[in-house]
């Protein structure tokens, strides 16, 4: 019962705690995980990710003949391994399609994106009943880095100093993520949580991305079909939110910063030898760079292998 606690009191922090994200995770990274695959040992798998921004609003976050729409696209290698029952450790590397098109010109950006490794700790994996139901669940705790292999061009900053510093294929800084995981069942219903808090360090352009709250909260409930695939839809939330960016260690970037909630829906399906799910992530409230930028919704979709 105590465990219980533990994780219902961890969920209530998700949905509550205020501060940091990458505008919504657009540009240079989201830390989106979601229900993982279900694996022994290890998967591999590819994810696919589609977010949207108009930036360059004006000062009451009215669209302008400035005003630029931005996509972000992402193609990204993903993995985990199980290291004996008590570590994991999950990798990501993105390839970034970024293109943006405003009433005066056009640009993109393709290349590779900042690579990410998070390791971590079980805590407690606990099967037990509650009544005549089953009753599952789990905590992991852990902590990540992230590398600057993405391009980070300087000059795009002093070119838009009024939107945010955002259509980068990486930031130029080493990074560093703190993790939890907690899954909750209740017989073939459950509830997964998900959270990650980013802090960042100043790149050697002397500009700072401002530290990053990531979290979501999902209820699914699998079906399993055929006894071969099983099933699970999901609704749940997403919270991001984002402090001020530095610049030159002490000014605060004005078009920086700011949180969204979004509502999430999506499935997850699982057969032998293969996985794979879509979530679709609907923006239900945002104030984004100070009232500058507006985030649109944002689609995933993901497959994966494990052995």
């Amino acid at each position: 019962m105590k465990r219980l606690f533990i994780g219902l009191f961890l969920t209530i922090m998700a949905m509550t705690t205020t501060k940091a994200c990458d505008i919504c995770g657009c540009g240079v990274g989201s830390y989106y995980l979601g229900i993982l695959p279900e694996y022994n040992k290890r998967f591999l798998g590819l994810r696919y990710q589609y977010k949207s921004l108009r930036t360059h609003l004006g000062p009451f976050g009215e669209s302008t003949p400035l005003s630029t729409d931005e996509t972000y696209q992402s193609a990204e290698i993903w993995g985990g391994v199980n290291l004996g029952t008590r570590f994991r450790v999950l990798g990501f590397l993105p390839y970034n399609f970024n293109r943006r098109e405003s009433q005066a010109s056009t640009g993109h950006k393709n290349g590779l994106g900042d690579i990410a490794v998070m390791g971590y700790y079980k805590v407690f994996d606990n099967i037990g009943t509650a009544g005549e139901r089953l009753l599952v669940q789990s905590l992991w705790l852990g902590a990540g880095i992230k590398v600057p292999t993405g391009k980070y061009e300087p000059t795009e900053r002093l070119a838009i100093s009024e939107s945010p510093n955002n259509f980068q294929l990486g930031t130029a800084s080493t990074d560093f993520t703190l993790n939890a995981a907690y899954d909750i069942r209740w017989n073939d219903l459950g509830l997964n949580a998900n959270f990650n808090y980013k802090i960042n360090t100043e790149n050697k352009y002397n500009y700072r991305y401002g530290n990053k709250f990531t979290s979501n909260v999902l209820v699914y409930h699998k079906f399993r079909i055929a006894q071969k695939v099983t099933a699970a839809p999901n609704l749940g939330v997403l919270y991001e939110a984002a402090v001020k960016d530095i610049e030159d260690g002490k000014y605060e970037v004005t078009v920086s910063g700011g949180h969204s909630l979004s509502a999430i829906a999506g499935i997850e399906i699982g057969m032998q030898g293969l996985s794979f799910g879509a979530n679709y992530q609907n923006v239900r409230s945002q104030d984004l760079a100070g009232g500058r930028a507006y985030a649109g919704n944002r689609l995933m979709i993901h497959m994966s292998l494990p052995f």
